[in-house]
């Protein structure tokens, strides 16, 4: 099991769509668009209660000292970093705060908010990086790797289940072997390492309002905003602006939010030439954080300690509500459908061996192949 540290300050109540904040709305918008922080140029932290919620949610704690030491050591490899090659001013008081410190900072204004915000844009890698470090050192097989991401995921489900949160359906699994067989088979990119839904886990809301409050619940309980994959979000449920500016409160953070949303009304698609058109989902796949419990730790090379206790393991995760659900079952946007779409498209590739865009132009049959 887990062996993150409890912090006292995590807030277990579920935010209503009234109660998000502009820091919430942020995080949301960059699931739903597959953004970067990388980008962000602000952060829009109210309090350092919400700052602190971000650290928990990264697997770390305030209120034990080894992974204070591990927040300061990575915060002073990346100031390191900008005054090397960038020669990056950063004022002493900048390069001494904490990381809350930094993370209100750079919600506020001026050169050193700048700075704060290049320092935790440049810890945000290197930390990512030493996880990913970290996990290659250590003996794993995706069977344990993957049962810690479903306690993690269970228990927090299982609890916002057990507290009438207005979930109707959740369901998690791991993609069988033909199933990656075959989607490898129909992708261009015939790269192991490009299936980012070995384990998924699939959430149905009541309502369609209901999904902006569990996201944000995930987001604070889960995974972190900062480690959903850029580029691998799909959102063919909520045109952001429109849907914003008929909430009256979600209308009042908008315009704040950053970078700046000119044109927020197109919704996200990947190239997935088997989906149906009017299938309807948001879709996207976090690297999550997960604490190695000491005893597994144990297992990695002494030289990897310094690397903290943070891994990382892609996961994909999906939500909707009822009624949408009910209409992707029909038809085209079945999921029978559109694994008869795939199936055909891989038997194309192997009898001809062309590009599987040919057999786009080659409709299903009436009776679809049965589904994973």
């Amino acid at each position: 099991m887990s062996s993150a540290p409890e912090d006292t300050q995590t807030d277990t109540h579920y935010r209503a769509i009234d109660d998000l904040s502009l820091s919430d709305l942020d995080a949301l918008r960059l699931v739903l668009r597959g953004g970067s922080v990388i980008d962000w140029y602000r952060m829009n932290f109210a309090n350092e209660a919400e700052a602190r919620e971000l650290i928990v949610a990264q697997e770390m704690s305030l209120e034990t000292s080894s992974d204070v030491d591990r927040m300061n050591a990575v915060r002073d490899d990346a100031i390191a970093f900008l005054r090397r090659h960038f020669e990056f001013p950063i004022p002493k008081p900048v390069a001494t705060l904490d990381l809350p410190g930094l993370m209100m900072l750079a919600s506020g204004q001026g050169h050193r908010q700048m700075c704060a915000c290049a320092i935790l844009k440049v810890m945000h890698i290197i930390h990512h990086l030493e996880g990913r470090e970290l996990l290659f050192t250590l003996p794993f097989a995706d069977q344990e790797l993957f049962y810690l991401v479903e306690e993690k995921v269970y228990r927090v489900i299982g609890g916002m289940l057990s507290s009438g949160f207005p979930i109707l359906e959740f369901t998690g699994g791991r993609k069988n072997k033909d199933s990656l067989y075959q989607k490898l088979l129909s992708k261009s990119e015939t790269i192991a390492a490009n299936v980012y839904d070995k384990l998924r886990f699939r959430i149905v809301t009541r309502e369609p309002d209901d999904i902006f409050p569990t996201l944000n619940y995930m987001l604070r309980h889960i995974f972190p905003f900062n480690y959903v994959i850029p580029g691998q979000s799909t959102n063919t449920l909520f045109p952001f602006r429109s849907y914003c500016e008929s909430r009256p409160h979600l209308r009042g953070l908008f315009d704040q939010l950053q970078p700046k949303p000119d044109s927020e009304d197109e919704l996200t698609r990947l190239d997935n030439r088997f989906s149906a058109t009017d299938y309807s989902i948001v879709h996207f796949v976090v690297d999550m954080p997960l604490r190695v419990p000491p005893k597994m730790l144990e297992r990695a090379p002494a030289q990897a300690r310094a690397l903290g206790p943070v891994i990382f393991v892609l996961t994909e995760f999906q939500i909707l509500d009822r009624s949408t659900e009910q209409r992707n079952e029909l038809g085209d946007a079945s999921h029978a459908a559109y694994k008869e779409r795939q199936k055909r498209a891989v038997m194309h590739r192997l009898k001809v061996g062309d590009s599987i865009d040919a057999a786009k132009t080659n409709p299903p049959p009436k009776k679809p192949a049965a589904a994973d």
